[in-house]
């Protein structure tokens, strides 16, 4: 494996993958820990935060609100001032590449007494945020987009109001939205998702002494409360660690041992997905509770993968994993079948559409879905030339299906995996080593 110009990285395989891991920290953890601690009225430290683009693009937007934040010793202490105690930023907060960090703080900038503008890279120009512009706007925010749906935008907050909501799709990010909303409301904000998605804010809030009651698919919270500071320890990403499961299956005569993953129930359907395509070769260890969040060290062995269908009831929970689950399709005999994964056509890259792209220029036979996609696996890849459609997920996933291929594979603008996880390449060296 080798960088090149051009930003570039070429993948050869040597044998398989021994060793063990700690990928970076969760990052969608990472995000909610500097919103609630600089919404809560005090000092709250935070260990193991991932320093990467994305979360550092909301610590940065909340010291241009007038909260400080400071790296100690490798702990980011944030003096919170409480959720009356944010400044109106004096420029535009970029948000980057990070659709994470524009629609959780749209949902707290729904609920301040100033105007404040929201852009971004031209990749999350393209999203579509009108999913957090309705709920928002019912519950009172005025915000406007400067190109149809999409960002910029500007909000501007102030006397919001309790709403019941409901949500067409099930998504973690506008659920959390209006949650942080719903903070600056007297009385009971409700939101109800067709499915149950992940549950970090409400693990987070409950813990800073927020009223949360979750019934069903239905979670409310009881605003104007007083948030406390806390001391949060953010366990490693399952998301980052799905690249390093999948490649221990899928390369002969791996076994590798990742450390201190988070396994919270809403994160890990991945590897119910992957127990159904091949038995039962990973193993969760020395499980235990960190900050509210379940932690495990997870042993994944080489195995034989078979097709299956894993249909919409199931990808929820492994959304984020949809490319890497991809490539174990590719690798696994028979057909594979995912569906109910719609809302990936609209993440940094059509994500559907890019794995379907870069697979087959390695030899899978693939089928294109409007919701998902059909993959008839194959033992070997063949080498290629690799676009990761400026998407850290893809560009990880196919890194890992290059150790598939018999030759050199080159993935072409690998430096967007940064946004998630720096030191990718590094770690997957260590265990070819």
């Amino acid at each position: 494996m080798e960088g090149k110009p051009l930003n570039q990285t070429e993948i050869k395989r040597r044998g398989p993958l021994k060793g063990g891991i700690t990928p970076p920290s969760d990052k969608s953890i990472s995000h909610r820990a500097i919103i609630i601690s600089s919404l809560a009225k005090g000092k709250s430290r935070i260990k193991n935060f991932l320093r990467a683009e994305d979360t550092l693009r909301t610590l940065e937007a909340f010291k241009q609100m007038g909260i400080k934040i400071i790296d100690e010793d490798g702990v980011i202490i944030v003096n919170g001032k409480g959720l009356n105690g944010l400044l109106e930023p004096e420029n535009s907060i970029e948000c980057g590449n990070s659709g994470t960090t524009m629609r959780l703080l749209s949902g707290v900038l729904a609920g301040q007494p100033f105007e404040a503008r929201l852009t971004g890279d031209s990749s999350l120009q393209r999203r579509p945020m009108q999913r957090i512009i309705d709920p928002l706007s019912k519950m009172g925010a005025e915000i406007l987009s400067e190109k149809g749906e999409q960002p910029p935008l500007t909000i501007m907050g102030g006397n919001l109001k309790p709403e019941d909501l409901t949500l067409p799709i099930a998504s973690a990010q506008v659920k959390s939205a209006i949650l942080f909303a719903g903070l600056y409301c007297d009385g009971v904000t409700s939101v109800t998702g067709p499915a149950r998605s992940r549950d970090h804010t409400e693990r987070m809030l409950r813990a800073a002494g927020v009223e949360v009651e979750e019934i069903g698919q239905k979670v409310s919270v009881t605003g104007i409360a007083t948030l406390k500071p806390m001391d949060i320890t953010i366990p490693a990403d399952f998301s980052s660690a799905a690249f390093f499961i999948v490649a221990g299956l899928i390369i002969p005569g791996s076994e590798i041992l990742i450390k201190n993953v988070g396994i919270n129930p809403t994160r890990i359907g991945l590897i119910s997905i992957l127990q159904d395509m091949m038995g039962n070769h990973i193993e969760l260890l020395n499980v235990s509770e960190i900050s509210g969040e379940p932690v495990a060290d997870i042993l994944v062995k080489h195995s034989k993968l078979k097709g299956i269908d894993a249909g919409s009831n199931r990808i929820l929970s492994a959304i984020d994993e949809f490319p890497i689950l991809c490539v174990a399709a590719a690798a696994a005999s028979g057909k594979t079948k995912i569906t109910g994964a719609k809302e990936l056509r609209i993440k940094e890259s059509d994500r559907i559409s890019s794995m379907a792209q870069e697979l087959q220029k390695m030899g899978a036979e693939v089928k294109e879905l409007d919701d998902g996609i059909i993959i008839k696996g194959r033992e070997k890849l063949k080498p290629a030339t690799i676009n990761s459609h400026g998407d850290h997920r893809v560009a990880m996933a196919m890194s890992i299906a290059g150790l598939l291929a018999e030759g050199k594979t080159t993935v072409k603008n690998t430096d967007c995996i940064n946004t998630s996880f720096p030191g990718f390449f590094s770690e997957l060296e260590k265990l070819m080593e």
